[in-house]
């Protein structure tokens, strides 16, 4: 399911360098073994939404449909 790109380059540079150092911060071993299971799933979860150049929350935001809507044809 694509959806259009909401993203300019600098905010998809800005996901994606984020993502990766979030995600790269997670190798530092942590007596709490979930917050480094937590950072790289964050951490990659930016990346991508950086790497596809769309992300729902900024839809959101902004007042446009995110892709549930666009299934089910509410807005």
């Amino acid at each position: 399911m694509d959806t259009e790109p909401n993203l300019t380059t600098a905010e998809r540079a800005a996901y994606i360098v984020t993502g990766l150092a979030l995600a790269a911060a997670s190798v530092k071993p942590r007596p709490n073994h979930i917050l480094s299971v937590l950072a790289l799933v964050s951490g990659s979860y930016l990346a991508w939404r950086g790497y596809v150049g769309s992300c729902p929350i900024k839809a959101a935001l902004m007042g446009h449909s995110t892709p549930a809507e666009q299934i089910t044809g509410t807005h």
